[in-house]
């Protein structure tokens, strides 16, 4: 699933491309992937161009030259972009497709049918309607702490609902939390304040990182547990090897917490 690094990448992506170059024609393959009307999207859209983009976790919103209309991108399980000229073929599973007056097509890649597009005219009235909280990369210290402390439950449930900070998903818990040594099942009420600062810091070192290495998690810091995660999914014979803390050789434990399949170091993270 495209996460807050991926989406990221997507914005740069997008920003590289398809900026400044009216649009010609959408074409949609099928619209149960739009959030507003056809009629909506294609009166709204044609003959506007990109002007910018802003992404909020997961979610990415493009500006046009009509500041009332607004992109919302939503890439779901598997969703992508593609930027290619008229010339060479359609990538697969582009099924909605922006077509430019230069030439040149923006593919938003749906292969699951989970991803979804539409127009908005207010970022903010769309994040408070969907309780996105801050982004991930913009969230300070004070604002983390209070929107954590303000829950009475599991640190990694509270970290991976949208509501409380946007953009972090299941592994990239897992990985704050590893890097600032804080056990996935402590209650939110015991953390301490030098414990949150290590949390927001660790926040940013996971996201920057993969976005530096392109979400690429096999080029991540030896230091990094994601590197535990792949090995666990590996069907070959020597994983056992590779499923030891990083930095102190423990085994790392492995368990559901909040539903959902949480990697941790039971010694470092008490």
């Amino acid at each position: 699933m495209p996460e807050l690094p991926e989406v990221e990448i997507y914005r740069q992506y997008l920003e590289t491309s398809a900026l400044h170059q009216p649009i010609e024609s959408v074409e949609v393959e099928d619209h149960k992937l739009l959030t507003t009307d056809f009629t909506t999207l294609h009166e709204g859209i044609v003959g506007r161009s990109f002007t910018g983009t802003h992404r909020v976790g997961k979610n990415l919103f493009v500006f046009t030259d009509d500041p009332s209309v607004i992109l919302h991108m939503h890439f779901g399980m598997t969703g992508d972009l593609a930027y290619y000229h008229s010339s060479v073929d359609r990538p697969r599973h582009a099924r909605i497709v922006f077509h430019f007056r230069n030439g040149f097509n923006l593919g938003f890649i749906c292969p699951r049918k989970f991803e979804r597009i539409g127009l908005i005219d207010s970022i903010d009235t769309h994040l408070k309607r969907k309780k996105i909280g801050p982004d991930g990369l913009a969230i300070t210290l004070s604002e983390l702490t209070a929107r954590i402390r303000r829950r009475k439950s599991l640190i990694k449930p509270v970290l991976m609902d949208q509501s409380t900070v946007a953009g972090l998903g299941n592994w990239i818990v897992d990985e704050v939390l590893f890097q600032a040594c804080i056990h996935p099942e402590r209650p939110t009420a015991s953390l301490s304040d030098d414990e949150m600062a290590r949390l927001h810091d660790s926040v940013r070192l996971v996201l920057e990182t993969a976005i530096r290495h392109e979400a690429t998690y096999r080029d991540f810091p030896v230091g990094f547990l994601i590197h535990v995660r792949q090995w666990d999914d590996s069907p070959y014979d020597d994983v056992e090897a590779h499923k030891f803390c990083p930095r102190c050789g423990t085994r790392i434990d492995k368990k559901e917490v909040g539903g959902r399949t949480t990697y941790f170091c039971p010694k470092e993270q008490i």
